[in-house]
């Protein structure tokens, strides 16, 4: 049977509820372990003590990033010409958190010298895979979840998994970090994330995706490079919204150093560590309830602006903290604030062009913000060694402000032009 347009609406909304469920179930476990890796708390406390170096936590951040960076268009490539992506996008799930085993693993078995060089080969082929799974998942959820539902399912999900992740950080940092648990507690921490988040997979066997009329035929990767000239000529708005996306994630820069700040400023326990990155990650997620049901209502253009204001205010909240509790009121601004900015970032690219091209878009904006998410960290380190925190703090908050007037005059809201 030919699939048509209106069949393949119908098909849709036929599955929607079950789609919806499962989404929901992959991200209240899912997400977790990605959110204790990304979080700007728990990788960069693991790197400094086993190396002791403000330097070494910069580069093995950037790893993660140049793998990002290196990987979306290959993302595309593998499905753009495919009537369905799920497949692959549940063998690239597990290659990640084997990736998340590895980070674990290799603190419990490894001198801190190797263990540090294993950590930065485990995060570089985590963020080559999340640059693959980011093109793959963000196509799924487009075809499986109509436009003006995206908003409140992302905060939601997104709220569950903070949750999750956030209590698991509470409690890994009072019964894992505080007892160094099995000889090394971050170790142990990624060992109980890298469990919940393999079950949080296997919600993605529920998902019923429909095939689309419509796929481009098999092209070569150096050939549809080729075309990405012509793909930005053809769409000025979308170039400098991933222009823009480019330049917020400049303020990623500083994200290694937030903890390190703290502490300099206040000393930290495994306790005051759990505890912020509690924070952070409960309001990341939280805050995105907020921010999906604005966006429902107002497009993720203006949760793109309002979400970079907020956290770069909330990065000179860290430069004026002076106690564990000016430090947990900063964290919840700044994951409030990165949590809007990266929903923004990443669904606003969704709603530009034709689906045949959506995968090759999505591809080309990851790989903008990746680029220079792969230099944030490493400048940043030079930064601080060289010039201070708060001197890394100012120059990251410049850039977000570049970013917020890009879009401000150069980016219209890309829903208003399909109204």
């Amino acid at each position: 049977m030919i699939q048509t347009e209106q069949s393949y609406t119908e098909e849709v909304h036929r599955y929607l509820r079950r789609n919806y469920i499962a989404h929901l179930l992959h991200g209240l476990l899912g997400q977790t372990g990605f959110r204790l890796v990304n979080a700007p708390t728990l990788i960069p406390a693991y790197v400094l003590m086993l190396s002791g170096s403000e330097f070494v936590v910069g580069l093995t951040r950037s790893l993660q990033f140049l793998g990002m960076f290196l990987s979306p268009l290959l993302g595309a490539s593998l499905i753009e010409h495919r009537k369905k992506v799920l497949g692959v996008g549940l063998w690239v799930g597990a290659s990640m958190r084997f990736q998340i085993l590895g980070i674990a693993l290799a603190g419990l078995l490894l001198s801190p010298k190797y263990a540090v060089i294993a950590i930065g080969l485990f995060l570089f082929l985590f963020g080559f895979l999340i640059g693959i799974q980011g093109v793959i998942f963000n196509f799924l959820l487009s075809k499986v979840i109509p436009v003006a539902k995206r908003g409140r399912l992302l905060g939601l999900r997104n709220a569950l998994a903070g949750a999750t992740a956030a209590a698991v950080a509470y409690w890994g940092g009072q019964h894992l970090l505080d007892i160094n648990a099995l000889g090394n507690g971050y170790a142990a921490t990624f060992l109980v994330a890298f469990g919940l988040t393999s079950v949080g997979l296997s919600m993605l066997f529920f998902v019923h995706e429909p095939s689309p009329p419509h796929v481009r035929p098999p092209t070569q990767l150096r050939d549809r490079i080729r075309e990405l000239p012509s793909l930005l000529r053809a769409d000025r708005a979308f170039t400098h919204y991933f222009l823009s996306r480019a330049l917020a994630t400049m303020g990623r820069m500083a994200t290694p150093f937030y903890i390190i700040h703290a502490q300099e400023v206040i000393g930290l326990t495994g306790s005051s560590i759990g505890l912020l990155t509690a924070t952070f990650i409960a309001s990341n997620s939280i805050g995105n309830l907020a921010w999906g049901a604005m966006a429902d209502r107002t497009g993720f253009r203006k949760v793109f602006i309002a979400s970079i204001v907020l956290w770069a205010l909330s990065v000179v909240g860290i430069m004026a903290s002076e106690s564990l509790v000016d430090f947990v009121w900063a964290f919840i601004g700044i994951g409030t604030g990165m949590g809007g900015f990266q929903m923004a970032a990443q669904n606003m690219v969704l709603e530009f062009g034709d689906r045949e091209d959506l995968p090759m878009r999505i591809a080309v904006a990851n790989s903008a913000q990746e680029g220079v998410g792969a230099l944030g960290p490493l400048i940043g380190g030079v930064i601080a060694v060289m010039a201070g925190l708060n001197t890394l703090y100012i120059v990251s908050i410049a850039f977000q402000v570049l970013a917020i007037l890009m879009v401000l005059f150069w980016v219209d809201e890309p829903r208003n032009r399909k109204a």
